[in-house]
């Protein structure tokens, strides 16, 4: 058991909360809208009024928010996570940020004396209830030891990447290959589609085929119009993709798969789409083709 604080009690954040609380740790938890909380509370978490509270209250924060612009918010000034943190205390930055940000903020840690790492996940929703997340981790590695059996009542699978920075490297390179899949997808089953093949056969042969990643079994289904909370909109997937796309042009990596995907998130956005999962890039591309969108589909 352990002493725990979260900031960013959103869809996932909220969901390692839960799990952790099962496992038996202590949480004390924070976000900027308390009603989206109060299930965690019922189920015995700690409320703090600021994110300075949590990290004060807690000997390992854990954090999870939208952006970076959203991990500089809850980390800084009087209220913020870095006014809480004092020597020995660790911050776990779960978020997918800018990697330059991230590795910002471990530094002022430190000048508190305490430390952090990023440790971005791998997964969905679902991935995490069924207790299958992945999870990344960049920092120092006595550090990482120190958290590592916490961080597996989240996801069985914790590899350590590296020094400060590099787990996040690794989430964006894992996502920009989540949009481009679906790129990919939505062609093959818009090419079927239009030769004749109904779209519901098109999608289970492709989710029992060779190239069925968990992506794809996942996601497959959303675009025969079976309702579904958006996991990861199409805000959140092009704000990653931006982040690969400049780690692209910094390291002289071309991405040629990575920017058309995002074109295609832009054309969802466009469309009035943003809030919806990015697997609506079928729809994009099903506009385009003269074919019905996913929910005309039964």
């Amino acid at each position: 058991m352990a002493n725990l604080g979260f900031v960013g009690l959103g869809v996932m954040g909220g969901q390692m909360v839960n799990r952790l609380l099962g496992k038996a740790h202590t949480v004390t938890g924070y976000n900027r809208t308390r009603s989206k909380a109060q299930w965690l509370i019922e189920r015995g978490m700690k409320w703090a009024d600021s994110p300075q509270a949590v990290a004060a209250a807690a000997d390992v924060t854990f954090t999870m928010v939208t952006n970076s612009a959203a991990l500089r918010a809850v980390s800084e000034g009087a209220h913020g996570l870095l006014a809480g943190l004092t020597r020995g205390k660790i911050l776990v930055d779960m978020s997918t940020v800018s990697p330059a940000v991230s590795r910002a903020l471990a530094s002022q840690a430190r000048e508190h004396g305490a430390d952090m790492v990023d440790s971005p996940v791998s997964g969905s929703v679902v991935t995490l209830q069924e207790g299958k997340l992945s999870v990344m981790v960049g920092g120092r590695k006595e550090t990482f030891e120190r958290i590592q059996p916490i961080l597996q009542d989240i996801g069985p699978k914790v590899t350590y990447v590296g020094e400060n920075g590099l787990a996040l490297v690794m989430k964006i390179a894992v996502n920009l290959s989540l949009a481009v899949q679906m790129l990919a997808f939505s062609e093959g089953i818009l090419l079927a589609e239009k030769s004749g093949i109904s779209r519901f056969t098109a999608v289970d042969v492709m989710t029992h085929s060779a190239i069925a990643s968990p992506m794809v079994q996942y996601r497959g289904p959303f675009i025969l119009g079976h309702p579904q909370e958006a996991w990861f909109d199409v805000n959140m997937m092009q704000k990653d993709m931006q982040l690969a796309l400049a780690l692209g042009r910094e390291l002289n990596v071309p991405m040629p798969a990575t920017a058309v995907s995002n074109e295609i998130l832009t054309a969802a956005r466009g469309m009035g789409m943003e809030k919806q999962d990015f697997a609506v890039m079928f729809d994009v591309l099903a506009h385009m083709s003269g074919l019905a969108k996913t929910e005309a589909v039964k």
